[in-house]
């Protein structure tokens, strides 16, 4: 049986600064949890932070380097606040499905450790609403990025973006063109994309990128 956190358990662990930009208490926030009043807490805190500093130190803030600011819509949910969320059609997968997934303290199925957070990268948002060219940024990533999964939703472009110790280096969306990008295999998987992403606001963000990896 899991131990029931305190109050000052919870407070502390959000306080845990993750990297530069971000704390655990920036994962903790849940729409379903505050509406529900389910709390939305992790059976194993410190799993739970060991994935999310992974996920920032490799995804999130190269990405706030590259970009300027994430907003993170969903990170961690605890197995009863997903499970909730599935049960009453509120977005949320299986429990199994998003043991390493949104469900950070918890191995997939294949036994690694793994986080999904859905982002929306602000300074796109005004291009993404003029273009819908959503993959311009699926490739920049999946060419500069040690991704897992990316999964695109048409309300501000937002997207899941997954890091896992055992990437799958898979692309899909709900937006037009939807279904499958890429992933293992495929023609397009391998090699240089930048044709997709072949303007100023990404050029400039490959070299703030560069920069940030090599100061």
């Amino acid at each position: 049986m899991k131990k029931k956190m305190s109050y000052a358990a919870l407070e502390k662990l959000g306080r845990v600064r993750l990297s530069p930009n971000f704390f655990f208490r920036d994962f903790l926030y849940s729409e379903i949890s505050n509406f529900h009043g389910i709390p939305n807490l992790p059976h194993y805190p410190d799993v739970a932070v060991e994935v999310a500093r992974n996920h920032c130190e490799q995804l999130l803030e190269p990405l706030t380097a590259a970009f300027g600011k994430i907003s993170i819509r969903s990170a961690y949910r605890s197995p009863e606040v997903n499970d909730f969320g599935n049960r009453n059609k509120l977005n949320c997968g299986s429990n199994e499905g998003n043991y390493g997934g949104h469900i950070f303290d918890y191995r997939d199925k294949e036994g690694a450790l793994g986080g999904t957070v859905c982002i929306v990268v602000n300074s796109f948002v005004e291009y993404y609403e003029k273009t819908g060219d959503w993959p311009a940024m699926a490739w920049f990533i999946h060419d500069h990025l040690p991704y897992s999964s990316q999964y695109y939703f048409p309300p501000l472009c937002a997207f899941n973006l997954t890091w896992s110790e055992k990437p799958k280096r898979v692309i899909k969306s709900y937006v037009s063109p939807k279904g499958l990008l890429t992933k293992p295999g495929m023609d397009n998987h391998e090699g240089d994309h930048s044709a997709f992403y072949d303007m100023p606001y990404f050029h400039e963000a490959a070299e703030r990128l560069k920069r940030y990896r090599h100061p």
